[in-house]
């Protein structure tokens, strides 16, 4: 009876809405039926769908698996190619009869056919971008309608998991005839001062009645506490069935800078009138910043010079696939901000709009990408218009993307190798890229992100574009002498590491991380050929003064891509392994596929924050049958010194070499331990004051399992999530860091479980089963809540010998 009285209120509402002559955006999330496999007749209205699973969007069919150990490495050993159906029955008022009504997909992997009522509507050959589709013509008011989508992701290419179905958002948006146009505002600051910002506001209105009309648009803005602090009109005639673009500059007074730390946002309300009549009200949030690049120093946010102390990421969510959820992503940036991170780079494709959108509002800089390669790897082919397919789809992103204040640069692409030799007219491609860009914002600089300089510098890209964006080991270097403008470091570090795992002695070089575990060492000092440790990163942007900042590759593990354990890495052990052996996961990340933190993270956070203290030791304290012999420990911190203890004895004080030849004598504290059982204890200092300590205890057997809620209060309406810590711990309480048990979940109340994962990147256990175990002694659960019940959910997790762990959340 609640869940009737819900809808209702949801329609009543809708409806009083529209009869204010506003438009209005439905989520079209629910009431889904999928099939996985292609039929011939699935788009008809009158077709079977009796055997249908039922679904929610966002929706990736392929990451429940089941994992095919022989499967390719590179995209996750999942099954993501093949074709999928979705059907949604649904009703349109009658109400709506003289409407316009568009289908909004933010992101369908890939390459879907859309179906309205079984007549075609339209596709789309990008799987990451946003896209949108007039469907009036082909639903019936009054009455049931069909919408069917088609997904083929057997032509997608890919360097790492994809994902497959539709798993974005999906919106029904209602609008009179008179209306403003999808993504139809853009929003600039020209000047900004202390005193005032001018604002620029263009709004695109669509007249789609059989008349010409008088339309009238009178923009407000309102600042971040809610308030109008000015307002404009401004008419003009547009004929039927067209379009007119109106532009309005207004003064805004003691303007309210968006930052990093103070992100605040305006709001532009935009009310359309025709005839003197209201059809349209239709609100964009912006923010007002300047931002300047230089080429001798750096970047600079509201004339603050700021480094980019930036991650890439690719758009999985580990255990939960490709499906999009905004409370995921919102917890996920909430850790990369705890780490220091203050800007993301959307490796390498279009992301989700609620990305941004969460950017904005948590104070995030974003190097918003478009495209990895111009190939395959585009989802472009060779039969196909490159130049058709790259407007069409930078239209579309820039539009989408263009009025977030955390947007600070476009990038064109990753690593294009076609243009580094100018294959098949690739600089005249590169030309018409940029230009398209320019052609839709052009108030944002420009960059395509590099790996090599060689054919770079010869065949001068970088004359097209504004900032130099290279990938790892100082490449920048020479095309920065030979012309000179802004850099950043896009791609740095790529140190790999398993969370709990450490291997001793430590490596001789980099690339020795091969071992018998088929895991890389948590000391932080492996990583490929190409990459650079944490400490070389550090070194390079404080050394070169006028480089922005760095984005390091990864802030997560991620699907896919498993160097060194892929087959293909070019050293010759990695040539000889068995396909069972290669991982299914990345080691990259600074966070593990499961969103628990590495060593790394502290050694990032000790050089990234001040504000805090952090104080961090590792590896774990249980080395059992290495009595006497020396183990490695580190201390991270932001202190400049600390003094290690082992069992109450003094090892004594380290202290941080600033100008030491050794990087890691100057970001790390480094002592040899000769091993015994017991409590190692840092101390670390900061011009002589004690800032803090950290303690790793001597853990002895697992004793029971331990439930530590990281979110412990989620919302009711089925898209919430909370991530709980599973931990094996002794009679004290100590985690056990060498725990491998099996635990078996129970869910009861008002959740239920999303996924599990461990970190594990050669796990092939599945992720959505109950049954799970641990790596290194840990694995997060997600428990998502069900929409319209409240109350207590109970986590129960058990494992054999061991006392159960129980845990409360709470959905409201």
């Amino acid at each position: 009876m609640r869940k009737f009285f819900q809808y209702l209120l949801i329609l009543l509402t809708s409806l009083a809405m529209i009869n204010a002559k506003e438009r209005i955006e439905i989520n079209f999330n629910r009431g889904w039926k999928f099939y996985l496999g292609d039929l011939r007749d699935a788009f008809k209205i009158d077709f079977n769908e009796k055997n249908w699973e039922k679904v929610r969007l966002p929706h990736d069919w392929a990451i429940k698996g089941p994992f095919d150990p022989n499967g390719d490495p590179g995209t996750g050993k999942l099954p993501w190619k093949g074709v999928g159906w979705y059907r949604k029955l649904f009703e349109i008022p009658d109400s709506y009869r003289d409407k316009i009504i568009y289908i909004l997909f933010e992101g369908v992997m890939a390459n879907p056919t859309v179906y309205v009522n079984g007549d075609s509507v339209g596709g789309w050959d990008y799987g990451y971008n946003s896209f949108y589709f007039n469907i009036t013509k082909y639903l019936k008011p009054g009455d049931k309608n069909l919408i069917a989508v088609r997904v083929d992701t057997r032509e997608h290419e890919s360097r790492w998991y994809p994902g497959a179905g539709i798993y974005r958002n999906v919106k029904l948006i209602v609008v009179n005839k008179v209306h403003v146009d999808i993504w139809g505002t853009f929003v600039t600051n020209p000047e900004i001062n202390e005193d005032y910002a001018i604002t620029r506001v263009e709004t695109r209105v669509n007249n789609f009645t059989d008349s010409t009309l008088q339309v009238k648009v009178i923009t407000k803005i309102i600042n971040p506490d809610g308030k109008e602090v000015t307002t404009d009109t401004v008419k003009a005639f547009i004929y039927k069935m067209r379009y007119h673009k109106f532009s309005q500059t207004l003064k805004i007074n003691k303007p309210i800078l968006w930052d990093i730390n103070n992100p605040k946002l305006y709001m532009v309300k935009s009310f359309i009138f025709a005839n003197n009549e209201l059809h349209d009200v239709h609100i964009t949030k912006f923010g007002i910043r300047t931002i300047k690049f230089t080429t001798k120093n750096g970047f600079f946010l509201n004339g603050r010079r700021l480094w980019f102390k930036g991650v890439n990421f690719h758009h999985d969510f580990g255990p939960l696939g490709a499906a999009f959820h905004r409370s995921v992503m919102k917890f996920r940036l909430e850790q990369l901000k705890d780490m220091g991170v203050n800007a993301i780079r959307t490796s390498h494709n279009v992301q989700a709009p609620e990305l941004l959108e969460l950017c904005d509002e948590m104070g995030f800089l974003v190097i918003n990408e478009i495209f990895d390669k111009w190939d395959k790897k585009a989802d472009f082919k060779p039969s196909m218009d490159f130049y058709e397919f790259a407007e069409r789809n930078v239209r579309n992103f820039v539009k989408r993307d263009r009025n977030h204040p955390c947007v600070v640069i476009w990038s064109v692409g990753n690593e294009v190798w076609d243009l580094e030799a100018n294959e098949n007219n690739m600089i005249e491609k590169l030309e018409k890229m940029v230009e398209y860009f320019r052609k839709y914002d052009p108030t944002r600089p420009i960059t395509l992100v590099t790996a090599g300089t060689g054919n770079i510098v010869k065949w001068r890209h970088f004359d097209y574009f504004d900032i130099h964006s290279y990938n790892y080991q100082r490449r920048y270097y020479e095309a920065y002498r030979i012309e000179p403008k802004p850099v950043i470091i896009t791609e740095s570090a790529s140190t790999t590491s398993t969370r709990g795992f450490y291997k001793i002695p430590l490596p001789k070089e980099k690339t020795d991380f091969f071992t018998p575990e088929l895991q890389v060492s948590s000391y932080d000092l492996n990583g490929p050929f190409w990459c650079d440790l944490p400490d070389e990163g550090f070194n390079y942007v404080e050394t070169d003064t006028f480089v922005c900042g760095e984005f390091i590759w990864t802030g997560f593990d991620y699907l896919g891509e498993p160097t060194p354990y892929d087959n293909w890495y070019g050293v010759e052990v990695s040539k000889k392994l068995k396909p069972e052996q290669t991982a299914r996961s990345s080691y990259f990340g600074i966070i593990d596929l499961a969103g628990i933190p590495k060593d790394r993270y502290y050694l990032y956070r000790s050089h990234w924050r001040d504000d805090v203290p952090t104080v961090h030791i590792l590896p774990h304290w249980n080395w059992e049958g290495y009595e006497g012999e020396e183990i490695p420990v580190f201390v991270y911190t932001n202190g400049d010194q600390a003094e290690l203890f082992l069992n109450g004895k003094s090892l004594g004080k380290k202290s941080k070499i600033p100008v030491s030849e050794n990087l890691l004598e100057r970001y790390r504290l480094m002592w040899n331990v000769k091993y015994e059982p017991g409590e190692l204890k840092a101390v670390a200092y900061k011009n002589g004051n004690k800032i803090g300590e950290a303690i790793v205890n001597t853990a002895s057997q697992p004793y029971k399992i331990r439930l530590t809620p990281l979110i412990k209060k989620i919302k009711s309406n089925g898209d919430d999530f909370a991530f709980i810590l599973v931990e094996a711990v002794d009679k004290k309480g100590i985690s056990c860091p060498h725990a491998m048990n099996i635990v078996n979940f129970k869910i009861t109340g008002p959740g239920m479980i999303a996924g599990i994962a461990n970190g594990n990147p050669q796990s092939y256990e599945s992720f959505i089963d109950p049954k799970h175990s641990l790596f290194y002694g840990k694995a997060m659960l997600i428990v998502r809540s069900v929409e319209g019940k409240c109350g207590k959910i109970k986590i129960v997790a058990k494992s054999e010998g061991l006392k159960k762990g129980i845990a409360f959340i709470e959905s409201k």
